[in-house]
């Protein structure tokens, strides 16, 4: 199973002083440095973390991949087509969210996300769609033809404590967009107490963290934290 990890709260960091540290580059470098697969980030349109010129810093300087998340904003996905990361995972996006509070709503004829979709293809980006682990907009994206999608794990980590009725929602969503032909990636909420009975799902086949890695790496360091969740998660496979 490949691990992503995203930076974003790295340059949350950075932005509470407008200063230039920590810094994102060099936290991606110790990422991959300790074993991630890809880092991830999330370019908003409001610029609260993650900077036009760390997209680009990235997109340069990664010995893996770069997964970058963004709305169907025109302007994020031209900024998009013209770094050409690996892969594009489109999210929905609202101003006010403190973190993106849900999977995407794919409606037919919706020709915003379709045109996002499109474009970003047309730049030789492979896309994936952030959405909830629902069969009907499930089968939506694979009309939209992308070869992934990333299934929002909010609800199992709200609840994994006591059901686990999302985790079977998740283990059924991810057998069904695999009979679809779609990859199946995750994120959102997971920590190292709650990742591995995801990363268990055979049909899911990459994950995308980054708050909980982020906040224990101030007491670990980050080689370290990501050190400790590669392990969770290889550990989790071989069971």
């Amino acid at each position: 199973m490949r691990l992503y990890v995203n930076i974003d709260h790295v340059a949350t960091l950075r932005e509470a002083r407008k200063t230039d540290e920590p810094d994102p580059v060099r936290a991606a470098a110790t990422a991959e440095r300790a074993g991630a697969d890809g880092i991830t980030v999330h370019l908003r349109e409001d610029r609260r973390h993650i900077q036009d010129a760390d997209v680009r810093a990235l997109a340069t300087s990664l010995r893996t991949v770069l997964n970058l998340e963004l709305g169907a904003a025109p302007e994020i996905v031209r900024i998009a087509s013209r770094v050409t990361p690996f892969q594009a995972t489109l999210v929905p996006e609202r101003r006010r969210e403190i973190t993106t509070e849900g999977g995407l709503m794919l409606r037919r004829g919706d020709a915003r996300v379709a045109t996002a979709v499109r474009r970003l293809a047309n730049a030789g980006i492979r896309v994936s769609l952030f959405i909830d682990p629902d069969r009907a907009t499930i089968d939506r994206a694979a009309e939209l033809r992308v070869p992934a999608i990333e299934l929002h794990t909010g609800r199992y980590a709200r609840t994994w404590r006591k059901s686990d009725a999302a985790l079977r929602a998740l283990a059924r969503a991810a057998a069904h967009a695999r009979a679809r032909g779609l990859a199946v990636h995750a994120g959102h909420g997971l920590t190292y107490e709650n990742v591995q009975p995801v990363a268990a799902i055979r049909d899911i086949e990459e994950l995308n963290i980054g708050h909980s890695i982020v906040s224990n790496a101030v007491f670990w360091g980050m080689e370290e934290a990501v050190r400790r969740m590669r392990q969770l998660v290889d550990d989790a496979r071989k069971a």
